[in-house]
This record gives C-alpha cells, sequence and structure tokens, in this order.
C-alpha cells in the first residue's frame, strides 16, 4: 500500500496552516514530518491517518486492488502521540490484551510477548494510572511497534523518554522495515538520518 495526498490544505478560520501540499509515502521508507513548533506538523498527521478533514485536497491508501480514503483507514494505522489517552484503571497486561482485540499483533505475539518486548515486565500487573510519563510513553509506542499495520504514526516519540527507553526506541524503529513510517518531529534525533524529510513550511 501507499498513502497519496493530493493538494492538501488545512486552515483555521481563514489562517492557512498548510495548502497545495502533494505527496506520496511508500513503503519501507520513514519519513519525518518536520518545522517548528506551530507549524502544523500534528495537524498533517491526523489528516494522514484520518481523524481529521482537510479543508481542501483529498488522502488515499492505494493498495494493488483498492482504494481507501483516509477517513476509512483505521485498519491499517498505529498511532502513538503524546496526547493518546490510555486506561488508567487497566493494568498493564489488560491494557495490552485489550488493545490487541482492535488490532493484529505483529508476528502473532501474545500478550505477554508483548510486555517482554516493552522491557516492562515488573509492571505486568500494575495500573497503568500508577505509571511514571516515561512509562506511559514507552506503552504508547509498544502498542504501535508490535500491531500489523501497514502504517505507523508517530508524533513526537521521544517524549518523556529517559536515555535507556531512548535506546529501546530506536532499536524498535530500527525494525519497522516494509511499513510506511511518518514520524512529525522538530529534533533530528527522533527520527534516522536518512529519513526522507517532509518540511510543512514549504507549503504556506
Amino acid at each position: 500500500m501507499k498513502l497519496e495526498a493530493v493538494k492538501l490544505g488545512k486552515r483555521f478560520n481563514r489562517d492557512w496552516i498548510f495548502r497545495d501540499l502533494s505527496f506520496t509515502f511508500v513503503p519501507g521508507n520513514i519519513y519525518a514530518i518536520v518545522g517548528p513548533n506551530g507549524s502544523g506538523k500534528s495537524t498533517l498527521l491526523k489528516i494522514l491517518w484520518g481523524q481529521l478533514p482537510p479543508s481542501s485536497g483529498e488522502v488515499w491508501l492505494r493498495g494493488e486492488t483498492s482504494t481507501i480514503p483516509a477517513s476509512e483507514s483505521y485498519p491499517h494505522v498505529s498511532i502513538a502521540t503524546p496526547y493518546m489517552e490510555l486506561i488508567d484503571e487497566f493494568t498493564l497486561l489488560e491494557m495490552v490484551s485489550f488493545h490487541f482485540k482492535f488490532k493484529k499483533p505483529v508476528a502473532g505475539l501474545a500478550a505477554d510477548q508483548i510486555i517482554s518486548a516493552l522491557e516492562l515486565e515488573g509492571a505486568r500487573d500494575k495500573r497503568v494510572g500508577e505509571f511514571s510519563s516515561g512509562m506511559k510513553q514507552r506503552l504508547k509506542l509498544g502498542l504501535a511497534f508490535f500491531s500489523d499495520t501497514a502504517m505507523l504514526f508517530l508524533d513526537e516519540p521521544s517524549t518523556n523518554l529517559d536515555n535507556e527507553s531512548n535506546r529501546w526506541y530506536h532499536t524498535n524503529l530500527g525494525k519497522t522495515g516494509g511499513r510506511i513510517v511518518v514520524i512529525a518531529s522538530n529534533q533530528a534525533d527522533e527520527y534516522p538520518p536518512d529519513a526522507v524529510k517532509l518540511d510543512v513550511t514549504l507549503f504556506k
């Protein structure tokens, strides 16, 4: 599958955040959506994964035999953002089990195997609401990494991560070959040096 943005534009009231943005995202590449704070990186991500409608233009997910509008692409998308909500009342095991009722896990991993891959075995029966901000961010990233989807969207992925969790993040980012990976960031250490960059400030 490939993701096509065609003449995308988004405005709030009379102010255009970006417009006339056309770009094709293909599997196997990591893309970095770059630009300063407030430039529209997160807004663009939300349009690409189908949460937010554009003010102009279209987004399509194109397979070999089918074409799907972004608004219907949820089964093919995994998302991790600092503002994404988790269920604080669940234990880690319950949160992982609940998530994978809706997403197929990579390689058929069981819940305990995913917790091991998260390197959070000691927190298996701990309530998510008792996690540190860094543990919550690692969990969000892990739910996205270990979901078997064609597209992976990460918004400011290293937020709240300490050095060890940042190492874990980059290790798992390196295992995403074959997917479309789109990272919104203004920090170069959140994406690999060979990432394909898309600067939203060029589409004002």
